[in-house]
Order: C-alpha cells, then sequence, then structure tokens
C-alpha cells in the first residue's frame, strides 16, 4: 500500500494482537495497526547486522506526510548504523533528574552493613536537596557541571563551610549512584562526577573541629543547678523527662539520637547496663551504667515504653533545648546536646585526677566511638557489643560530677544554694 491519510485511516484492525502494513514507495516505513484501532507510524531496518524497529508517533497526531519525513530521516541515520530506540533510551536515561536521583538513592542506597540509610541521614539529603540546591531538582543530573558545582559550593561556604561540606558529599554520592545507570550500549550515562572539581582543585574548606563542653572549672556550678533542677518539684512532667535525658547525656557520653530512643525493655536496672540498638556506628552495644545514671533511671516514671516520652504520650522526647536555655540563664554555661558527649570524654580524659584518668581505648568503647580499622587491639574490643566491664570507669567520671558540685555548695551561702530550686518552665 502507499501510505496515506485516506489509507492509515480505512486500515481495520486485526482481532487480536497488531498487524503491520508497510509503505511501497519508502522501504521500511509503515503503519501499525492495534486491535483496540490504534494507528501508530513506525520505521525499521537493520543496524549492525541486527533488526531494529522504532516507533516515530501516532497517526491523527502526525500526519502521514510529517512521518514519512521523519522515516527518511531516521532510516537513514539507521543505515549510518544508528539505533534510534537505543538512542531514544539513552536520551531518558540523560534526562532523568537530581531529585528524581534522590529519591531512588534513599529509596535502595545500603551501609556497608547492608542495612538502609538512617531517617536522620535521608532528612538531611532532604535538606540539602531544598535548600543547598532548590534551582538544580529540576535540572538533569547528566547537566551537572564542574564550574557548577565549584559556584555553588563557593556561595554555601558564606552561610556556613560544615554545611557546603554536607551538601557536596551528599551530591557527589547521589552522582556517583547514578553514575552506575548505564547506557543501551553498555556505556555509563555519566562518565564524571563534577564534585571531584573540589578535590582536584584543592578548594575544600577545612571546619575547625568544635571544641565546647562544659569547663572544669564550671562543672561543680553547673551539675548542681541540674540536679537542683530535677528535684525540683514544680517541674512539669515533659520538663522533668527533659533534664533526665541532659543528666544521662553528660553521665554517659551518649549521644542525643541514641538517648532519646531508650526503651524500658533496653534497660537493666539490676545489671546497671543499657543496650543500644542500631547506633550511629550501625551496632548494638550494651553500656555500663554509674550508680548515678541508675539513680535518674530509677526515679523515671515508666509511663511509655520510652524511658523519655514526647510531651504527646507518642513517640520520643525531642530533646532537652529549653532546660539547656534554663541552665545557661542560670550557671552562664552555654553548651548543646553534643557538648555534654564532649564534656563526658574530656572529664575521663584530662579532668579527673592524673592517676584516676581513663585511658582513651576505653573512653571510646565507653562512649560508642567509631573505631578505626587499623587500630586491631581497639577493633577487637570492639567486636564484643558488651562493654559492662567498664563499669568502675563509668563510676569514676560521674563520681567526679558529684565530687564538683559538693565542692561548689560548699562555697554557697545558704540563700545562694538553693537559688536553682526556683528553677521553672522555660
Amino acid at each position: 500500500m502507499k501510505i496515506t491519510n485516506t489509507s492509515v485511516s480505512r486500515i481495520s484492525p486485526p482481532e487480536k494482537g497488531y498487524s503491520l502494513h508497510w509503505d511501497d514507495d519508502l522501504p521500511g516505513f509503515g503503519v501499525r495497526v492495534t486491535a483496540a484501532g490504534a494507528r501508530s507510524y513506525i520505521v525499521e531496518s537493520r543496524v549492525s547486522g541486527k533488526t531494529r524497529r522504532a516507533t516515530i508517533g501516532k497517526h491523527g497526531i502526525f500526519t502521514s506526510d510529517q512521518a514519512r519525513k521523519i522515516a527518511k530521516s531516521t532510516l537513514g541515520d539507521m543505515a549510518k548504523g544508528i539505533d534510534p530506540t537505543a538512542q531514544k533510551r539513552r536520551q531518558r536515561a540523560e534526562s532523568i533528574t537530581l531529585a528524581a536521583v534522590t529519591e531512588d538513592y534513599l529509596g535502595k542506597r545500603k551501609t556497608r552493613q547492608g542495612k538502609a540509610l538512617k531517617d536522620r541521614t535521608k532528612a538531611d539529603i532532604r535538606y540539602h536537596l531544598k535548600h543547598s540546591f532548590p534551582d538544580w531538582r529540576k535540572k538533569p543530573v547528566a547537566s551537572i557541571t564542574g564550574d557548577m558545582v565549584e559556584a555553588r559550593y563557593s556561595k554555601l561556604c558564606k552561610r556556613s563551610v560544615a554545611q557546603a561540606n554536607q551538601a557536596m558529599r551528599n551530591l557527589r554520592a547521589i552522582i556517583a549512584y547514578a553514575a552506575g545507570t548505564r547506557g543501551p550500549d553498555g556505556t555509563p550515562i555519566i562518565t564524571y562526577n563534577p564534585v571531584h572539581v573540589l578535590s582536584e582543585k584543592k578548594q575544600w574548606r577545612g571546619v575547625e573541629p568544635r571544641k565546647t563542653k562544659v569547663e572544669q572549672k564550671e562543672i561543680g556550678k553547673w551539675w548542681s543547678a541540674v540536679q537542683a533542677m530535677r528535684a525540683n518539684p514544680a517541674q512539669t512532667t515533659s520538663s522533668k523527662s527533659a533534664i533526665d535525658l541532659i543528666a544521662l547525656l553528660v553521665l554517659t557520653g551518649m549521644r542525643l539520637g541514641e538517648a532519646r530512643a531508650i526503651l524500658w525493655e533496653h534497660v537493666n536496672l539490676p545489671d546497671k547496663s543499657v543496650r543500644l540498638t542500631d547506633t550511629k556506628n550501625r551496632t548494638d552495644v550494651i553500656l555500663p551504667l554509674s550508680d548515678v545514671a541508675v539513680e535518674v533511671l530509677k526515679a523515671r516514671p515508666k509511663v511509655s515504653e520510652f524511658v523519655f516520652p514526647a510531651r504527646s504520650g507518642k513517640g520520643y522526647l525531642k530533646d532537652g533545648r529549653g532546660q539547656l536555655e534554663i541552665l545557661s540563664e542560670q550557671t552562664g554555661v552555654t553548651v548543646t546536646h553534643h557538648d555534654l558527649r564532649r564534656t563526658f570524654i574530656q572529664v575521663g580524659l584530662k579532668m579527673l585526677p592524673e592517676k584516676e584518668r581513663i585511658e582513651i581505648w576505653k573512653i571510646k568503647l565507653l562512649s560508642n566511638h567509631k573505631i578505626p580499622k587499623n587500630d586491631v587491639t581497639l577493633a577487637s574490643y570492639a567486636d564484643d557489643p558488651d562493654r559492662t566491664f567498664l563499669k568502675p570507669e563509668a563510676d569514676r567520671i560521674a563520681k567526679y560530677f558529684e565530687v564538683q558540685a559538693t565542692i561548689f555548695e560548699s562555697t554557697q551561702p545558704p540563700a545562694a544554694a538553693n537559688a536553682h530550686l526556683s528553677l521553672g518552665e522555660p
């Protein structure tokens, strides 16, 4: 048949499947008609010794003359060895946006232990997609260049070098994930990760590690205020949970995310231990509880599965920022939750009397610090999740807080010593 608008419209649909009808004048140009009556223009030819068929478009959207012109061009490309189907698949792959790749990465990416990414990690990545790369969300990943990365990194550094570094590390991981996508010919869609330009040109900026903690000279005053606030009967249930959480953080060196989510079923008060599951290091560990920490937990009401339940009664408490602000106003000591972890470590390493100081490997195990792979000796201890043999060290640190508070209180007049009892809601 000669393919025209009229002849195509007159083709009767097959009873099932589809039928093919070829043009007499242009070999390889045809029409596919389905049982449902859908008509599409197609081309077919051999490419590199293999038969390839490609769809031009639907009849009605394209006229027969428009389809014929496209067919001539496509058949010419096929004669040169260009596979139109493979070309379309590659174009689709190259058009995948940063937002789409990011969601695919968050859903499928696994850690080295084969576990899904933590919710906090996913939240950080989505935060940077929204705030660090808002105008790149709909851009194809393959279109992001080294020049674009350099300019954006410089801009982000003006706000925060630490956040800029985190944003670019996340972007590098997402693009590396996208680079695993192959085109129909087996070649990578992305052959160069543009974030590497920051390393190649030595543009990464260093960030001074934070050193904030409760200073040694302030520990007695600060811990006295913490204990006074805990004893204050005017505290609400949620405020009491928050100040107890603060106390546990500084007595154990736990991370906020680990401590706030502790379940009662993981607390063993008779054995004076607590089990942490799926920690930042993706391990489960059993940590010792000092006698002081045990007393903090014994005083907690068991009204939920969580030791520190949320104000709403569902889930766990988010943090203790309100109480940290009150402590700052009362003592002049301004610290964050992570500063309390740093304080615990520094007490053990440097603040205790010299003969009582704790070896660094024991502090690392107590605080569930990441263990370097090249530290064979320490790694052997880290493989054992039970670290309750370090209870004497935990008691030593807790005792230091108690002694320093007693020394501070002994120097205060009676009125000043009781001043913290007036602490209330933030």
